[in-house]
């Protein structure tokens, strides 16, 4: 892609939205966070605790600071809580996730990875759900395909804690993060 073609980015550092729908465009979650910018794994955002998630019928504050990846192929985000989260990584499966008005916007596919600090382990989650939306809403049968493969990648390689899932990269992100907000302060 030449430089003219890449995305507008927000300077690191710009608070901005995370906005997500479901297929056919239904409103879905809306993260309020911080751009902290790019390696070359992808778009870096952070959360910090009291900062506001919502979605229709459901509205919080986060409890612990996260960073998010948003890879280049637009196919997946990975949120990285800190400890005590619940979650270390939850992988939301994505479809057209991208840089929209100098905002990133995607699709929710229902799939996701997660990998929990409570002894749950690490699983595919939702495919009940990915099931019931696949026939509802008519997922095209290759991209069926290629996300449920995802899926399946991106749990062996939570599992074997491969960058960028290693806990080395999602400090650093996290030190990005609290460097930026201390800033503010």
């Amino acid at each position: 892609m030449s430089e003219d073609a890449r995305p507008i980015r927000p300077e690191p550092g710009t608070r901005l939205q995370f906005r997500w729908t479901k297929w056919g465009g239904g409103e879905h979650w809306v993260h309020e966070c911080v751009y902290l910018g790019a390696d070359e794994w992808g778009d870096w955002f952070g959360q910090l605790p009291g900062w506001r998630s919502r979605r229709p019928s459901r509205d919080f504050a986060v409890e612990v600071a996260n960073v998010t990846l948003m890879p280049p192929s637009g196919d997946y985000a990975a949120t990285f809580n800190v400890a005590p989260g619940t979650y270390r990584v939850y992988i939301d499966i994505a479809w057209d996730l991208r840089w929209q008005d100098a905002e990133p916007v995607g699709i929710d596919m229902d799939l996701d990875v997660v990998d929990t600090r409570d002894g749950r382990g690490i699983w595919i989650d939702d495919r009940d759900e990915w099931d019931e939306h696949r026939v509802a809403y008519g997922y095209p049968l290759d991209l069926v395909e290629k996300l449920e493969a995802l899926a399946v990648d991106l749990e062996q390689r939570v599992r074997a804690h491969e960058v960028p899932f290693d806990d080395g990269t999602i400090a650093r992100w996290v030190a990005r993060l609290e460097s930026l907000t201390a800033a503010d302060a």
